[in-house]
């Protein structure tokens, strides 16, 4: 679900096509955008350029023109990755304070797994 990098890109390339095409969006349609570049960021699969099919949606929902995403697509692999840093660094963020919580942070190879995490 934690699809950060997915969710910020959508909204920034929404408001930048929007931009482009000198369109002053309202308020209702910026937060249109964000409410629905959040749900298709956690409904979006975890593979490489899934982000761009959904911002067809993100388009969709504010009335622009879903074809104006061939003007990113060419830039998207370089935007995909750096998406996926996003996307990564917050999920190991989210493990690692859980871990830290549930007293996991500190993994001993030495010792056997139940002595180590004190599973009973």
């Amino acid at each position: 679900v934690n699809m950060d990098g997915t969710c910020l890109y959508q909204a920034v390339a929404v408001v930048f096509l929007a931009q482009l095409h000198m369109i002053d969006l309202t308020l209702g349609q910026q937060l249109t955008i964000v409410l629905t570049a959040t749900l298709a960021s956690i409904g979006s699969a975890a593979v490489p350029s899934a982000g761009l099919v959904m911002l067809i949606i993100v388009l969709e929902s504010v009335g622009l023109n879903p074809a104006w995403i061939g003007i990113i697509f060419p830039v998207d692999r370089i935007l995909d990755m750096c998406r996926t840093v996003v996307n990564v660094t917050g999920d190991a963020t989210v493990s690692s304070v859980i871990a830290k919580g549930e007293g996991l942070f500190n993994y001993n190879p030495n010792k056997a797994p139940d002595e180590t995490f004190d599973i009973e």
